[in-house]
């Protein structure tokens, strides 16, 4: 409309707001150009991230210009949530800190559990701004059976299809995990580690978020099937640690539930989850 715009008549016929003062409709249109600057700017990061973005299952971080997280969430095919996040539909009701999404990162996962426990642990030491639950978890809110709380060790699948993940959690909400080889090869170093976690009063170097009910509460639902071990059965590090062999040589682990002290096998099938934000 050239250098002197008409902003009611553009207020009226374009934003569909009519009667404003001169003042108003200025402000409205220049506030409505800002917005839609905004738009293509984000509609052009979203198709950077998506391109670059893998199918596998993962734990991802949506991050702003200024490297400020904004939203940490999971998936079990990263590009197609991202897309999600960055689909059209999406502009006209998106919160104003996510319409501000410039970047992304992710860790591809194994396993459901990893993708909780990950999540859980970057929204504990990031504090995204969009994420509505950024404290630990509480096991008082979580349906959990009480024989359930208590120290464990779950073998679950690694992103490496060579190695597993040992997810330790302790009744008193401490949790680590543990990558280690199939083949044995690094167990002796790991199971030291691990005997330290649950027996040791030096416990420095593990995770300080006390994100073991997540684990609870997964082996109460979705892993109710999973492998797992009491580390307070075995006496020794030696003897731990040959259970620990025995279970990572089995064919059957990741296909069926592997109980070496009662030989009893239960089918599983792992199916991870997304949740939505």
């Amino acid at each position: 409309m050239g250098d002197a715009p008409d902003h009611q008549r553009l207020a009226a016929e374009v934003l569909g707001i009519r009667g404003a003062s001169p003042d108003l409709a200025r402000r409205l249109v220049a506030q409505a150009l800002v917005v839609e600057d905004r738009r293509e700017v984000w509609r052009r990061a979203g198709e950077r991230i998506c391109a670059s973005a893998p199918t596998s299952p993962g734990v991802y971080v949506l991050r702003d210009p200024d490297g400020r997280a904004l939203y940490v969430g999971k998936a079990i095919n990263l590009r197609r949530r991202l897309r999600a996040h960055f689909a059209e539909r999406r502009w006209r009701a998106i919160k104003p800190e996510m319409s501000r999404a410039a970047d992304a990162e992710w860790i591809a996962v194994g396993s459901e559990l990893e993708a909780l426990l990950r999540e859980a642990a970057l929204i504990h030491e990031l504090q995204p701004i969009v994420n509505v639950q950024t404290a630990p978890p509480e096991l008082s809110r979580r349906s959990v059976p009480r024989a359930l709380v208590r120290d464990v060790i779950v073998v679950v699948p690694s992103v490496e299809e060579d190695s597993a993940e040992l997810v330790a959690a302790r009744a008193d909400g401490g949790w680590v995990m543990q990558r280690t080889r199939r083949d044995g090869s690094d167990l002796a170093v790991h199971t030291a580690r691990l005997r330290r976690f649950f027996l040791s009063s030096l416990r420095r170097g593990f995770q300080d978020a006390p994100l073991a009910p997540i684990v609870f509460s997964w082996l109460a639902s979705r892993g109710a099937a999973a492998t797992r071990l009491d580390p307070h059965d075995e006496p020794s590090t030696p003897i731990l640690r040959a259970r620990l062999r025995a279970l990572l040589a089995d064919d059957r682990l990741f296909a069926e539930r592997v109980d070496q002290r009662q030989t009893r096998v239960l089918d599983l099938k792992f199916r991870p989850t997304s949740t939505r934000p």
